[in-house]
């Protein structure tokens, strides 16, 4: 995990990935609220994230699980070439996928969709619903407003037959909460 730091305070600051002030909180507000996911995803399933950027909450997965496989997608190429980087500098390259596409061009089935400050929920789901029904399920990592989108989505999980789960999880005790929705066929 420590090389993956590494290369995103590193190549991820000097692309535009990540803010300047950003690397002195690095394993507090990125890595840690990542990794808050890993006691939700089960054993050896295939995983996509969703707008993966710099490889958050992805790469976060990928190193720390190596039962998963793990799709990133990304749809801008500055993004694509850097998280290309990332894998082959990692050593990931048999456990992890890097493709430029968008969601809702992808014609593919996973049991875990992952995401991070892509979008509000309901155009979220919009773009995942058809990655991981009927029967994986979309873990999604959400701000304080995750309740409010919540109530907007509403309308498309009830049409849908979705439930939605709202937990709060800390992967140590000394980070702050990571708020994940985990949303499934009903």
């Amino acid at each position: 995990m420590s090389g993956y730091v590494d290369i995103l305070v590193g190549q991820g600051v000097e692309w535009g990935l990540l803010g300047p002030r950003e690397p002195e909180r690095i394993w507090s507000r990125h890595i840690m609220n990542c990794a808050a996911l890993l006691e939700v995803i089960g054993e050896g399933v295939d995983v996509l994230d969703v707008g993966s950027g710099g490889g958050l909450p992805g790469l976060v997965i990928a190193i720390a699980r190596p039962d998963l496989n793990v799709t990133l997608l990304e749809p801008l190429l500055r993004r694509f070439n850097f998280l290309k980087e990332a894998v082959d500098e990692l050593g990931l390259d048999g456990q992890v996928l890097v493709e430029r596409g968008r969601a809702e061009d992808l014609k593919q089935h996973f049991d875990v969709v992952t995401c991070r400050a892509v979008a509000r929920l309901p155009k979220l789901l919009g773009w995942t619903m058809p990655l991981f029904l009927p029967d994986g399920e979309l873990l999604a990592l959400k701000g304080e407003s995750i309740d409010e989108e919540l109530a907007d989505s509403a309308d498309i999980i009830a049409r849908n037959g979705l439930s939605a789960q709202v937990m709060q999880v800390r992967a140590t005790p000394e980070v702050d909460v990571a708020h994940i929705l985990r949303v499934q066929a009903g």
